[in-house]
């Protein structure tokens, strides 16, 4: 449907990119039900437009009734902050409505400094809000709409008794809306407490599907998936790849390999600090950086245009994981290649992305990485009498009781 079926201001509408003028489904469900002053409960897939859905019909009616209406936008995770602001920021453009980011790794001050200019829409991490609220630079009782963005990754990562307590110092009397990629037996009950009879939308075509991703799996050793991931991006000539991995040390390992092969490689994880993750994000969209190895952190939240190729190094415990890692190509109806290096030890993490996803999703081999590793039988190799030889080892705590016993003469 064209936005400019949607009731939505012309302010609105001509800031929108020219590729724009065409709702996605979950914008064409969930505007004309916020503009109602309805509760939504959207399950949105990432990389469906969701931020528009939510954000466009926030503005409008801020535009509508400029003097008592104020929304807040809780995301979980900074670099979702900024995406979410950033969009808020464009499709203000014309108006004269001030988003405002609020999390952790900016200056505290300044954040209370722009909030004391106002700010009809707050966009924030849940540590950060709380502590801005306990010091009185944000005024809980001003809010009338709350958006709760990735509300399951927020259940995952454990912030929802931030997000209660957040919910505790809002007006009663206020529009919810829970955006969430996914809907767990335990989101589920949180969402009965916090929504009024709320309007269910589910888009039936996710982002996210085999006719927009091309899925490569290939079976290597897991001593030759360097050097098989070194040989598919310089064989296929790739200018920009996002790599997933699970561990932080790890990326930093695998950084420095890529580096030494030639290939301009930059970790981005959670050990970086905010100014140093912007940095290297900001070059890699501008693809001054070829590839990005990234741990679950950008799993979700992060758009990176036209981003041609994403890898997982290794394949998640999770799959609903395995499906937002390959979300970040194929944004937006754009086609994608998402590549996957599997071993025989995660066998038991691709049954459950196949099935989870409902897709074969078969193994290849790729030429001059032959598959020497064998597969695990699940039997214990060690002996019994190594195991008692190891629970003795363990107990020992002076080197003298690892010396052997002296020979008599």
């Amino acid at each position: 449907m064209p936005f400019t079926k949607l009731s939505l201001s012309q302010e609105l509408i001509t800031a929108l990119p020219k590729t724009f003028r065409v709702a996605t489904e979950i914008q064409t469900l969930a505007i004309p039900a916020i503009l109602n002053q309805k509760d939504i409960l959207a399950i949105a897939q990432t990389g469906s437009g969701k931020t528009l859905a939510y954000g466009l019909p926030l503005l409008e009616q801020i535009l509508r009734k400029p003097s008592n209406r104020q929304a807040l936008i809780l995301v979980p995770t900074r670099e979702l902050a900024f995406q979410v602001n950033d969009a808020l920021c464009k499709a203000a453009q014309h108006t004269e409505i001030h988003p405002i980011c609020i999390c952790g790794g900016v200056d505290k001050e300044l954040q209370k400094t722009e909030l004391a200019k106002g700010g009809e829409i707050i966009v924030a991490t849940p540590g950060r809000l709380l502590e801005l609220f306990a010091e009185n630079a944000i005024k809980a009782n001003n809010i009338s709409t709350l958006v709760l963005d990735e509300a399951d990754r927020m259940l995952e990562m454990g912030f929802w008794a931030d997000v209660q307590r957040i919910i505790q110092m809002l007006p009663e009397k206020r529009q919810t809306l829970m955006f969430s990629a996914t809907f767990p037996e335990l989101l589920e009950n949180k969402a009965k407490d916090l929504l009024k009879s709320p309007v269910y939308i589910e888009a039936e075509k996710a982002v996210e599907d085999e006719q927009t991703i091309e899925e490569r799996l290939y079976l290597v050793n897991k001593g030759s998936k360097t050097k098989a991931l070194i040989d598919q991006i310089s064989r296929n000539d790739w200018r920009q790849v996002l790599v997933f991995i699970g561990a932080k040390d790890n990326a930093d390992a695998l950084c420095k390999k890529l580096n030494k092969a030639g290939l301009c490689t930059a970790a981005l994880h959670g050990n970086k600090d905010q100014a140093e993750r912007e940095a290297t994000l900001e070059q890699f969209k501008q693809r001054k950086i070829t590839v990005l190895i990234a741990t679950d952190l950008l799993a979700r939240g992060i758009h990176v245009e036209h981003l041609p190729v994403v890898i997982n190094f290794e394949l998640p415990a999770s799959a609903e994981t395995y499906v937002h890692r390959i979300g970040r190509t194929a944004r937006a109806g754009q086609n994608g290649i998402a590549v996957s290096l599997v071993c025989h030890g995660e066998a038991d993490y691709l049954a459950a992305i196949r099935k989870a996803t409902q897709r074969d999703l078969p193994l290849s081999e790729l030429d001059n990485f032959p598959v020497t590793d064998k597969p695990s039988t699940g039997e214990n190799k060690r002996s019994p009498r190594d195991k008692q030889a190891n629970r003795r080892t363990n107990k020992k705590r002076s080197i003298k009781q690892f010396q052997g016993k002296a020979k008599r003469s």
